[in-house]
Formats: structure tokens, C-alpha cells, sequence
């Protein structure tokens, strides 16, 4: 299926690895203007690396930190520079400090505020000039199953995360007139780094082995596996894509079934 997008520019968040980078690899397929950042270096320039040996194409990368606004406006206004004004634009971050209420401190709420709202407010401002003139725009926030089931020692996502969620059905409510769709992507258990992490934090609290508490999380979902990034980021792509122009103001969860709600 011809999406629709070649040649548009996009810019995904955090995407050097996990679904960031799963998203990016389907957007360059498509044949799009792809920028990536990372606040680490490092793992940017091994993400390039691959993506010119597996996809023939280098993009066009920037380090950013999302915590910290002057990146993000250094970001913006590069990818502007060097590919053009961006129509898709992907928010994703990594996920917050796993902990419960009482264990979290003030800095650690901030931190968490700045990570997984605040970015998505200053990628989203700044972006959104470019799509109205244009008439034409998508954006794609990365959230998580949290945000209609909270998960257990996950506070921060489970309260953030939803701030997104309210913020982009908000904003499709604003901006649907100027033909530019916020749409959110919600993930259930996937293979990434960061799942890794989780596994290993609930392994120490529990006294088992991460790979036991891996298999305990593909057993709990009714597919009876993990989610691959592929998967997240094929459905990205379709979101941001000239057949999904009517969609907008949702929330879709890819999480093999295992949000128990019917809606």
C-alpha cells in the first residue's frame, strides 16, 4: 500500500532504539525525510551505522537531551534547517523511574514532568507553525497501556503519560480545522531496552531472575508473547499516513489483548 508520505520530513523522539527507532526504520521505507536524536551520542551514531547497512540511507541525526528546552528549539529549528519544516512528528521518550508514591521525591516528579510532558508540549509548540501554514501535519505521541490500565509501580508514567493523552485529544479538538491529526499509540509489553529494566528492577524486588519475570509478562497477555517494535512502529507509520487523515483524537493500545476494558 502506497501510504501517501513519501517525501514528507519527519521527526521522531528518542529514537536510536525501542519503538523510536522502529518507527524510524518503517518511515525511511516509506520513502520520508527522516531526522532522529538521541541524548546519547553514542548509541545515535551506532543507530546510523545500521540504518545505512540495512537500509541503504543515512539520516539525518542530532544529540538531544528532551529535558532540557534550548535542545529541543536546537533540534527543531536543525532538522528545519537541513530537510525542511516538519510534517510528522513522533513523540517519544524512555520511560520514567519505576517507584511507588512514598518513594518518589520532588526532583524525581519533575524530572519525570520534563521527560514525558513537557517535551511533548515543546516538540509539539514548536512544530506546529510549519503544519497549519502548510495545512497538513500529524502528531504522534508514544504513550504507554498505562494510560487506560495503570501498571503497578509505574506512578510516573501512569500519571504523565495520561497528561499526554488528554493534552492530544485536546489539541485534535484545536487543530483539526488546519487538517492536522494527534493521534496516541498505546504499548503494551515490548521487547525494548526499557522493558528490560523494568523486568530486572521486579526481578530484585521479587528475588527471581529477570528472564523468569519476561516470561511471567508474556504469559500474563492473552497472545502469550512480547510485542515486537516493528509492530508499534508499522502502526505509527499508518497513523501518519494520507489514509488515516479521519483519524484523530485517539488512543489505541497494541498490547495483545491484555487491557481488560472494552473501550
Amino acid at each position: 500500500m502506497n501510504l501517501g508520505i513519501k517525501g514528507k520530513t519527519v521527526l521522531v523522539t528518542a529514537s536510536s532504539m525501542g519503538i523510536g527507532r522502529a518507527a524510524v526504520d518503517e518511515f525511511i521505507k516509506e520513502g520520508c525525510n527522516v531526522a532522529i536524536c538521541s541524548s546519547s551520542k553514542d548509541n545515535l551514531l551506532k543507530a546510523v551505522e545500521e540504518i545505512k547497512t540495512q537500509l541503504n540511507i543515512e539520516p539525518f541525526w542530532t544529540v538531544c537531551d528532551i529535558n532540557k528546552p534550548s535542545d529541543i528549539e536546537k533540534t527543531v529549528k536543525l532538522v528545519e534547517e537541513k530537510i525542511g519544516n516538519i510534517d510528522i512528528l513522533v513523540n517519544n521518550c524512555g520511560g520514567p523511574t519505576p517507584g511507588y508514591f512514598e518513594n518518589l521525591s520532588d526532583d524525581e516528579w519533575e524530572y519525570a514532568f520534563n521527560q514525558v510532558l513537557m517535551s511533548a508540549v515543546r516538540f509539539t509548540r514548536l512544530v506546529l507553525p510549519g503544519m497549519k501554514e502548510k495545512h497538513w501535519g500529524r502528531v504522534i505521541n508514544v504513550t504507554s497501556l498505562s494510560v487506560k490500565q495503570p501498571v503497578e509501580n509505574l506512578i510516573l508514567s501512569n500519571s504523565l503519560r495520561s497528561a499526554v493523552t488528554a493534552m492530544s485529544k485536546t489539541l485534535s479538538n484545536e487543530y483539526g480545522k488546519y487538517n492536522i491529526t494527534f493521534n496516541n499509540v498505546a504499548p503494551g509489553y515490548t521487547l525494548t531496552a526499557r522493558l528490560y529494566e523494568l523486568a530486572v528492577s521486579r526481578a530484585k524486588e521479587s528475588g527471581e531472575s529477570h528472564e523468569h519475570v519476561l516470561a511471567q509478562m508474556a504469559n500474563n497477555v492473552p497472545m502469550k508473547r512480547l510485542a515486537r517494535p516493528d509492530e508499534l512502529g508499522a502502526y505509527i507509520v499508518y497513523l501518519a499516513s494520507e489514509q488515516a487523515g479521519y483519524i484523530t483524537g485517539t488512543t489505541t493500545q497494541i498490547d495483545g489483548g491484555i487491557i481488560k476494558s472494552t473501550y
